[in-house]
């Protein structure tokens, strides 16, 4: 992707909806850049990624690459991968073929799904079935999936809602790990302020419905870094003091996220490198 994708919707609304979901939302994304996107639920997150992926169309607006548009004629300009709120395995299929589904049948498209597993702590399931496996796990399987087709543009929705901290934190350091490999520009929705933060060269706030980019904050933090670290946390503050009634109903959904974690048993994640 040699110049940075541009997006500007002019309005999208749902047939039979008195308002508009989004309207006038621009944002840019340079390549290989780490936006977060966060704001209220109904301010149109997912429906900004689901109009990027071209899998709704109906909408007043513009998104571009390289000054051309994203989707023409039915196909992509660039390689897309996208990493869903639930993992969205096929039941009936195995790792190994759920991962096979998005490349071609060959055996360097095998070795690199082996080698992607490998990488991910999960050389010894190919064979197993989704329903065999830990959630987190099967969101491992999911970033696999994003990543093995090499993507120029990734879309990340609330990837890892509701696990246990711990396996959400591996699973971050796992994103992050295969984004310094291949660098693709990553749009990543979350409701957790500190996430976007921690994972993020620049997070973009979304009003609430109808949607559109009130705020806009680079985060300059040194990497690595870690929801718990002491710049995070001070970030964090700041922009509160800074910005109360647009953050205020934000922090109360990360209060309550937060509270809702479920624990979930995933013993085999890779350690930190």
């Amino acid at each position: 992707m040699k110049n940075c994708l541009e997006v500007n919707i002019r309005r999208k609304i749902f047939p039979g909806a008195d308002v508009a979901a989004v309207e006038g939302l621009m944002l840019s994304a340079l390549p290989g850049e780490f936006v977060a996107i966060v704001g209220p639920s109904g301010a149109g997150k997912s429906t900004l990624l689901n109009l990027v992926a071209g899998l709704d169309r109906e909408m007043d607006g513009d998104i571009q690459v390289d000054g051309q548009p994203l989707h023409a004629d039915g196909l992509m300009r660039v390689r897309l991968g996208f990493v869903f709120q639930e993992p969205r395995l096929m039941p009936w299929l195995t790792v190994i073929d759920n991962l096979m589904l998005v490349l071609e049948n060959s055996t360097d498209s095998v070795e690199r799904v082996r080698h992607l597993l490998r990488e991910v702590g999960l050389s010894d399931i190919e064979q197993s079935f989704p329903n065999q496996l830990s959630g987190g796990m099967q969101r491992r399987v999911s970033l696999v999936r994003a990543f093995v087709m090499r993507p120029e543009l990734l879309l990340m929705d609330e990837p890892f809602l509701s696990l246990d901290a711990p396996t959400a934190a591996r699973l971050r350091l796992l994103l992050l790990t295969l984004w310094g490999e291949l660098h693709p520009t990553v749009l990543f929705v979350t409701h957790q302020l500190r996430e976007a933060l921690a994972l993020a060269d620049r997070v973009l706030f979304l009003s609430s419905s109808p949607g559109r980019v009130v705020l806009e904050v680079p985060v300059q933090l040194p990497r690595p870094r870690e929801l718990g670290d002491a710049s995070i946390g001070e970030l964090h503050d700041r922009l509160l003091v800074q910005y109360p009634e647009l953050l205020s109903g934000l922090v109360e959904e990360e209060k309550q996220q937060s509270a809702s974690e479920i624990p979930d048993s995933d013993n085999r994640l890779p350690s930190s490198r």
